[in-house]
């Protein structure tokens, strides 16, 4: 067995070689990136097929974009022994919907009540009181848990404890399709340790839904850290969930959970993989945690200055020809590959998702 994941071919080698990126160095950050059209999505799902195949390293997807649905899925004509192979993998993808068997649900009690706080708009200041009811409903959560929560809220003479029943009921929080309350949470699934874990949430009628979804999983991995289980968390179209200026309480807990792992998770073995079009739109403390550099064409100057600034060990001349790149070229530096050089990546596995609306032709 070898830990070279090959991921397509070297340009501009002086004889034609395979390129690859060393499976062992996944155990830090990296970040991926390319403005629209340059093929940063099926590149990186050539990555991500080939870490499933040969390696046990377990994938958490956050998915804004349902772009990556299709993974369990090989495609038409593909190798009969990479089909061998993917049958035997465990990939499983939750949608948004309560009523469905792939149904992407969390638990609202199972995450830590910083979160639960940010979610109802409290402020430790301005809603002091009401904010201290939510804590101390930290040692009843086993009887809550049992019954209806807003029931719980109302069933005394609290008046704090009835504004959050009111709060929760306004903002119809309660009501989210996102919520198991008692039943399966896809945290559960990922205790389980399946080769990839995707969550698609693209799908969810309202963004604050979505980053409450991130949130939950987030949390999760975080509150699990010291079992030390090795994970790739990749954030596709991170920008959307680590904001270099969060507006809401929920982005803001969001992007400070995930510059923490950034900042911390890797000797716990959470290792972030974020993707996006626009490196400027990423908080700079998580990209600046980043060991690997993936970059494909990009033709900001303000971003291709960033990524200068930040990744000093990709070779300035090269990233200065991002620009240029053709669709699906991308240069790679970093601990994850041996030399840093330009690749053009291989041909997916599986099917993707989230594809171009097409022109209609008369």
């Amino acid at each position: 067995m070898t830990d070279r994941l090959e991921i397509g071919a070297l340009l501009e080698a002086v004889d034609p070689a395979p390129a690859h990126v060393l499976a062992r160095k996944l155990n830090r950050h990296t970040f991926w990136c390319g403005q629209s059209g340059s093929g940063k999505t099926y590149a990186l799902g050539v990555l991500l097929e080939r870490v499933i195949l040969h390696t046990r390293l377990p994938l958490v997807i956050l998915d804004p974009n349902s772009d990556f649905v299709g993974l369990g899925t090989v495609r038409q004509g593909a190798d009969a022994a990479v089909k061998a192979a993917w049958e035997e993998r465990d990939i499983r993808v939750f949608r948004p919907g309560r009523d469905r068997p792939d149904a992407l649900q969390a638990r609202f009690l199972d995450m830590p009540w910083r979160s639960r706080a940010a979610l109802l708009d409290l402020d430790p200041i301005r809603d002091a009181e009401d904010y201290n009811a939510l804590v101390r409903l930290e040692d009843e959560l086993e009887i809550i848990r049992r019954g209806s929560l807003i029931a719980h809220l109302r069933s005394g003479d609290d008046p704090a404890r009835h504004r959050l029943a009111t709060r929760l009921e306004n903002l119809g929080l309660g009501g989210w399709g996102l919520w198991a309350w008692r039943g399966r949470s896809v945290t559960d699934d990922i205790a389980e340790q399946p080769d990839a874990t995707v969550l698609d949430l693209g799908g969810f009628p309202t963004r604050a839904e979505m980053l409450a979804a991130a949130l939950a999983v987030l949390d999760h991995l975080w509150e699990h850290r010291a079992d030390r289980v090795g994970r790739l968390i990749v954030i596709d179209e991170a920008h959307n969930l680590v904001q270099p200026n969060p507006v809401t309480p929920v982005e803001s807990e969001l992007t400070e959970r995930i510059v923490q792992i950034a900042a911390e998770g890797r000797k716990y073995g959470l290792w972030l993989l974020l993707s996006t079009q626009r490196p400027s739109k990423v908080h700079p403390n998580a990209l600046s945690q980043c060991d690997n550099l993936a970059l494909m064409r990009m033709s900001s100057p303000r971003d291709l200055a960033e990524l200068g600034e930040v990744f000093g060990y990709a070779p300035a001349a090269l990233v200065e020809r991002s620009p240029l790149f053709s669709q699906g070229q991308a240069l790679f530096a970093g601990g994850f590959v041996e030399t840093a050089g330009l690749v053009q990546m291989g041909e997916r596995w599986t099917v993707e998702g989230g594809s171009d609306v097409s022109v209609p032709i008369r």
